[in-house]
């Protein structure tokens, strides 16, 4: 029995059982007795917990997750370092990880795909902007709830990236099916090279095989460097063409070349769900080195077997890019025996003859190109133009000396935003080709148009803002105890009066208030518009704050204050009113599906409302789990809900049921449901096979029976003949 289980850590954490083994920890499943909930506890190996190299890893591990809160994260909450024991404790997932999910639908949508690498990506968004590199993405490390939530874990090799000139360590870590090509080489590794390794999973999700896999884990890691995958396409034809273009992007083998932030992939994929026809124009680069790639990669590609590897076969931990050629060729490689190695037909000749013949068929091309253009005319046609330059933001005088092959002429003069004299319109775009002496059209700024600020002082406060609101000015009050202006009356404005500002300024009217109010009693003001509420409230003296929330009320409609209708407060307080605006509230619904105990196969679950799929659940399967989370997110507190189930295998639908959500609360109803008969009506229940024999019919039966002979019956099973 492990002598752990059933420890109890700092007198808190009660282990209960092993759940994990890694190279470094075992992870045990626990009880927070104090919390009284289920935790996980990783614990650092006796073995290492002497080296200080792995415990500056692992000490790393607990820091970097420590500033990490993310929903896609796993959660640490507590760490312990002392002499006998050094451990995290961290959030328990029950569920699986991403690899068993893969390895048990082999290929996945690429709905199913998108939908967790997003989540992935959110994660690692979240760490790479805190200076967090995971540094070990793979699937094993990326744990999955039943409802298709992603939690990604172990960042026991991660790395602050801020640290200048520093690697995690001097040598590549990881593992060797998702390694990125500078990882592979032991340099530097950024948040580009945790894009590289998601690239390979969405690769090995849609296609349902890695990209690069052999026995030989440092081959791989070669083959990571210098080869060029087969593209995901030819492999799958089903991927949509986009998807694919991101795949080839993310795995670039120049980081420069690859997505350089999590949010610029995240943002190709959006415009892909957006429209699945998008161009990226990411592959037209990957193809035209595609040959070259490969053509290096084949003449310098060492045989599997001069690797000396001793490693496990499907990862390798640590090894230094110089060490893969160690042992492989003497230091005098020239002096080998050349009978005892077979020449190798070299390539070079055939492949620099071929260059050299599309060398000669381009400058070809281009001197008929040349000499057609000289006789036909076209070269001094063309030779006067030029193209057609910014001139917007310049003075129009500057322009005319700036330009002189150009005549550029007013064709108005407008108030604009720009100074006075300023260009902020021309007729012909930037970049077009223009002649010399060709005219130009522009419209030059008169400036920014201005007003004066009307004079309202002793003007009522609702008078002086109609005032100032007719020359297109925007108003905001601040009212003030004063003994010499009488209540509701301007004091002054700011700017003041007779000043010139711009249309649409605010003007900060001082309204006297009268004599100071020692203490007010509060008004309902829910149900009003918030306008009208800071107006009474200004005029009391209180302080007023807003916040606001989605309802379906009108916008600026008061849902809720802060101090409740009759209760007395000095007139210097401050008030706080929760405002509508307009939008009908959003959010999210969960809801738990039990399946039928016979239910088989692969379903997805549709929410519909008013006709339209608001929610699609990623692929259930029913052999693996019969209760399965389901988040629906909409809008609305009253909303109609259709939730409708799919069997992949034979795509017949049936409705579940029909439920009122209210997404601003996150509660739902039953308005009506039946499970079972979904699930029978789209063939989704197993059916037991019966074990009898089947009837065998009569073939000679007598058209008869009741005009046969009594005679012919005879018990001793003699007839006529």
């Amino acid at each position: 029995m492990d002598k752990n289980i059933g420890k109890k850590l700092d007198g808190r954490y009660e282990i209960t059982e092993l759940i994990g083994e890694g190279g470094m920890a075992d992870v045990y499943k626990a009880v927070d007795i104090v919390d009284n909930k289920i935790i996980a506890v990783k614990i650092l190996k006796k073995e290492f917990a002497e080296s200080e190299e792995f415990l500056r890893r692992f000490r790393n591990e607990s820091k970097a997750i420590a500033v990490l809160s993310h929903p896609n994260i796993v959660k640490i909450y507590d760490v312990g370092f002392s002499e006998k024991i050094q451990f995290i404790v961290m959030e328990y997932i029950d569920g699986i990880t991403l690899k068993e999910y893969m390895e048990n639908e082999r290929v996945l949508s690429w709905k199913d795909a998108v939908h967790f690498v997003t989540q992935i990506l959110r994660a690692l968004q979240h760490a790479h902007e805190r200076g967090i590199v995971h540094r070990d993405i793979k699937p094993q490390n990326i744990m999955m709830f039943t409802d298709g939530t992603i939690k990604v874990m172990d960042f026991g090799i991660a790395k602050f990236a801020r640290e200048e000139g520093k690697t995690a360590t001097d040598q590549a870590i990881g593992t060797v099916h998702y390694i990125s090509p500078e990882q592979a080489r032991g340099d530097i590794t950024d948040a580009k090279s945790d894009l590289y390794s998601v690239g390979v999973m969405l690769y090995e999700m849609l296609t349902g095989q890695k990209p690069f896999d052999t026995d030989n884990p440092v081959s791989i890691a070669v083959m990571h460097m210098h080869n060029i995958a087969e593209l995901p396409r030819r492999i799958n034809p089903d991927i949509p063409t986009p998807l694919e273009e991101i795949i080839v992007h993310a795995m670039e083998k120049n980081p420069d070349d690859r997505y350089q932030t999590a949010i610029e992939m995240m943002r190709d994929i959006d415009r892909f769900k957006a429209d699945p026809d998008v161009k990226f124009g990411y592959i037209t680069r990957s193809q035209e080195t595609d040959a070259a790639t490969r053509y290096f990669a084949a003449v310098n590609d060492t045989p599997e077997e001069t690797y000396n590897n001793e490693k496990d076969q499907g990862e390798i931990d640590t090894y230094n890019h110089n060490d893969i050629y160690e042992d492989t060729y003497d230091e005098d490689y020239t002096d080998f025996d050349e009978e005892e190695r077979p020449a190798k037909k070299s390539l070079f000749v055939p492949i620099l003859s071929a260059v050299t013949v599309v060398v000669i068929m381009v400058a070809v091309f281009f001197i008929a190109t040349l000499v057609k253009g000289v006789f036909s005319g076209d070269g001094q046609k063309n030779s006067s133009e030029f193209a057609m330059p910014n001139l917007v933001g310049m003075d129009y005088n500057q322009a005319h000396e700036a330009y002189p092959n150009l005549d550029i002429q007013f064709e108005a003069t407008e108030w604009s935003e720009l100074e006075k004299d300023k260009i902020f319109a021309q007729n012909i775009p930037e970049g077009d080709g223009v002649k010399k002496g060709e005219v130009v059209k522009v419209k030059v700024s008169l400036g920014s148009k201005t007003v004066k600020v009307p004079n309202v002082k002793n003007y009522h406060y609702t008078t002086a803002g109609d005032l100032l609101r007719a020359q297109g000015l925007e108003v905001e009050f601040q009212y003030q105890s004063n003994d010499e202006v009488d209540e509701e009356l301007v004091i002054d404005t700011e700017p003041s009066a007779l000043e010139e500002v711009q249309p649409g300024s605010t003007i900060l009217v001082y309204v006297s208030k009268g004599s100071e109010i020692e203490e007010i009693e509060m008004l309902d003001f829910v149900g009003q518009n918030i306008k009208d509420a800071k107006v009474q409230c200004g005029v009391w003296g209180l302080t007023v704050k807003t916040k606001k929330q989605d309802s379906g009320e009108e916008e600026g409609t008061i849902l809720k204050q802060s101090i409740e209708e009759g209760e007395k407060i000095p007139a210097d307080s401050t008030i706080i009113f929760t405002v509508s605006t307009g939008k009908e509230p959003e959010g999210d619904v969960e809801m738990k599906f039990y399946f039928p105990s016979s239910a088989t196969g692969r379903f997805t679950i549709t929410a519909y409302q008013n006709g339209v799929a608001i929610y699609e659940s990623f692929t259930l399967s029913a052999d693996y789990s019969k209760e399965n989370l389901i988040t629906v997110r909409g809008k609305g507190k009253d909303a109609t809900i259709t939730m409708v189930l799919t069997n992949l295998s034979n795509n017949l639908t049936c409705e579940l049921g029909r439920y009122s959500m209210n997404f601003e609360e996150g509660t739902f109803s039953i308005i009506d449901e039946d499970i079972d008969r979904a699930f029978q009506t789209v063939d989704g229940l197993y059916v037991e096979p019966t074990d009898a024999p089947p009837v065998q019919q009569p073939t000679d039966a007598p058209q008869d029976q009741t005009d046969a002979p009594v005679a012919n019956d005879d018990s001793s099973g003699e007839g006529e003949e």
